[in-house]
């Protein structure tokens, strides 16, 4: 019986439509059944390769096809079926077809499917999941300096996450708390804008400090995308006084520089001292109290005090003036002290090296020579020599001792 070319043709595709639609994804593994195709679910960011891989334990020569979340053809075998050239093969084999898709969208998230066409059709599927890469994050919220003890709030903001981004603070190392975050979806977009607040109480020690917002989430390495921004504190200054000399003579110049260490720095500097006036011979120079001649009477406390529009600081001086004769007496009987010190051990020394010496001479040691061997003895001076030389049992060694 003969079917019509037409009739024929809607028939078939019913057929595979059917086919497809009966398949069933199924997890059986390939001991279950060897050509039941293997796929995974892969995850990649935007912008991101991946590559889907479809295995079967055997081969009776069906083609695999992978198909995507439109359930259009992308490979069938070797053969491209859509033309995106994004989307290459990467391996195909009798028992395996992979593919890689490149530069990857948002769009592109969704179920894959992979299919031998045996009867019945058999089918796997992969999720591809699409990271939306956060931007990197802004610090907004301080525009100017702060003075200390005063509050400073900052938002942290960051967009285009999918899933949604972490936000977290750092003062230095340290890892602050901010508020809970707040996310928002994007209208006609899947991914997310995040934002952190964090509220501090500045001291003069956070001046120039930095704080830091950082962005975790899957996509990124650890620390891949922060901002910073540094903290502008205004502070009293501290206020230090430095002498010119730690030896203040009497009759000599004199000064003392107050130092103060403020933000900004100090540009009023007022000097007075405790229990008195300054004396006719200091003469305040801003930062610098000049004596222009030290008197046992400049004796006391020094103050200065520094101004730099947020407050006012003060700091302390003792001011001890030196006797110059007493000083210089001490001086020359520490190096009499001194010298008499050097001299005794001097004369040790050599009283050491004249007795050393008398005792070398003394015991420089004996030694017997050869006119002394039978030289008594012999009746002539040819017979002394011949004892000496070939030695005489009766005789007597003779002994030579040097004074």
């Amino acid at each position: 019986m003969a079917f019509p070319s037409a009739p024929f043709a809607l028939w078939s595709v019913s057929l595979l439509t059917v086919l497809f639609t009966a398949a069933v994804h199924s997890n059986t593994s390939f001991e279950d059944d060897p050509l039941q195709p293997m796929t995974s679910d892969e995850t990649v960011p935007v912008g991101g390769t991946v590559t889907l891989t479809c295995r079967v334990a055997e081969s009776d020569n069906s083609s695999l096809q992978w198909s995507n979340t439109a359930q259009q053809t992308l490979y069938f075998g070797e053969k491209r079926a859509l033309r995106d050239n994004r989307i290459q093969l990467h391996r195909s084999t009798s028992t395996e077809l992979s593919i890689t898709i490149s530069e990857v969208q948002l769009s592109d998230e969704g179920e894959y499917t992979c299919s031998i066409f045996t009867m019945p059709v058999r089918t796997a599927r992969a999720t591809v999941t699409v990271l939306g890469v956060p931007g990197k994050p802004q610090i907004s919220g301080f525009e100017h300096a702060v003075k200390e003890g005063e509050k400073v709030t900052l938002t942290c903001t960051s967009t285009g996450s999918k899933p949604p981004a972490t936000l977290h603070w750092y003062k230095g190392d340290q890892l602050l708390k901010g508020r809970p975050q707040v996310v928002e979806t994007v209208d006609g977009n899947p991914t997310y804008n995040v934002s952190s607040e964090l509220t501090l109480e500045v001291s003069a020690s956070d001046d120039n400090t930095l704080i830091t917002c950082a962005v975790n989430h899957p996509s990124l390495t650890l620390g891949d995308k922060r901002s910073e921004q540094a903290l502008r504190v205004l502070y009293s200054p501290n206020v230090v006084i430095h002498p010119e000399s730690t030896l203040p003579r009497e009759g000599e110049k004199f000064s003392l520089r107050c130092v103060g260490n403020g933000n900004p720095e100090p540009t009023i500097y007022t000097w007075d001292k405790k229990d008195g006036g300054l004396p006719l011979q200091a003469k305040p120079d801003g930062a610098v109290l000049h004596f222009l001649m030290l008197n046992k009477s400049d004796n006391g406390v020094y103050v200065c005090h520094a101004d730099n529009g947020i407050g006012s600081s003060e700091g302390e001086y003792t001011l001890l003036v030196q006797d110059p004769t007493a000083m210089s007496t001490t001086s020359g009987v520490d190096h009499a002290v001194i010298g008499g010190v050097v001299a005794v051990i001097v004369f040790i020394l050599l009283c050491l090296l004249i007795v050393l010496g008398r005792y070398l001479i003394r015991h420089k040691g004996t030694y017997l020579t050869h006119e002394a061997k039978g030289s008594d003895d012999a009746p002539d001076a040819d017979t002394a020599i011949i004892n000496a030389e070939g030695g005489h049992s009766g005789a007597e060694d003779k002994k030579e001792y040097f004074i």
